[in-house]
């Protein structure tokens, strides 16, 4: 194995906090458990946690600085006058290498353990990390797909901020879920409920993705947060003035309409819009479009003639 200086990436005059704390970042970026696709990862990890059972660990560390263990924590030969340690037994008494939680602050084990549960050493190995020696990590089988839905949007429901959804699922029946709506919801928007994908209830529960998808209106049209309508007025209710009824999404109300009204004229119900925040709502935007009949286009034909006659 390599110096576990280098593979840690810290100095040989490194602090033990410097050396825990290159080790955290290490373990976290190439754990096999956030690295599904990266075969490699796993032999790297192994190599990380191998050179801190040796430098993280300070009575470890001080016999590899004075060159009584190599980097894989085996005892060196010391020439003639260390043949007594080499067949005899480990001079002073040989620590086990890569046993966890010996000495100097905190086994490796006990610091992935903390990163990452109980499972946060499964690839570290039994003697210093070595991979021929690793514990098997239990096989997890891949997080199910998200589930994609597509959700039909009325305006309705749009001001009142909920709607149904109908989820589908293996078995073949459809669940259904009330869902509040953002106030700000847009066409297209793709709202994310946790867990409620496939296998629902389980940890691996996926998510549901659901795209909204405003339907038309058959009385009026989205501008911004506002609705417009247009009204038919009839000629005379413009020249004489009267109350005519328009539609809301909660019910229709009569606007006034005074006499000798415009036809580019445009009214606005206040509040009767979609929502434009938690508690305030958009306005009606109500078009004036006058309308002739048979009647009134006989009429101003004869008053037509009758003027030109006079002429």
């Amino acid at each position: 194995m390599r110096d576990p200086y280098n593979v840690l990436g810290v100095d040989k005059s490194a602090s033990e906090k410097e050396i825990k704390s290159a080790f955290r970042k290490l373990a976290k970026k190439y754990h096999p458990d956030q690295n599904n696709d990266n075969p490699s990862a796993k032999e790297r990890f192994a190599e990380i946690s191998s050179a801190y059972e040796i430098i993280g660990n300070s009575e470890q560390r001080t016999r590899f600085d004075r060159g009584e263990i190599d980097a894989e924590g085996k005892e060196r030969f010391a020439g003639f006058d260390g043949f007594g340690d080499a067949f005899g037994g480990a001079r002073g008494g040989r620590q086990q290498a890569g046993g966890f939680g010996g000495g100097g602050f905190g086994g490796a084990e006990d610091i992935l353990n903390q990163m990452f549960g109980n499972m946060g050493g499964g690839n570290m190995g039994g003697m210093g990390g070595n991979p021929h020696h690793s514990r098997r990590q239990p096989h997890r089988q891949p997080k199910p797909k998200d589930i994609k839905v597509i959700l039909p949007i009325t305006l309705k429901a749009m001001h009142e901020g909920k709607a149904t959804v109908s989820i589908p699922s293996s078995t073949g029946e459809a669940r259904k879920l009330a869902i509040k709506l953002p106030f700000d919801a847009t066409d297209g928007q793709v709202i994310r409920l946790k867990g409620q994908g496939a296998e629902v209830g389980s940890p691996r529960a996926s998510d549901a993705l659901v795209t909204l998808r405003f339907m038309p209106h058959e009385h009026f049209k989205m501008d911004g947060r506002h609705l417009r309508h247009t009204l038919k007025v009839p000629l005379k209710a413009a020249v004489m003035g009267d109350k005519l009824r328009v539609p809301t999404l909660t019910g229709a109300v009569f606007l006034n309409i005074p006499a000798w009204c415009e036809g580019d004229r445009t009214f606005r119900i206040p509040g009767k819009g979609l929502p434009k925040s938690k508690t305030e709502f958009a306005d009606i935007l109500v078009d004036v479009q006058i309308t002739l009949d048979d009647e009134d286009k006989e009429k101003l034909t004869d008053l037509y003639k009758t003027s030109t006659e006079n002429q």
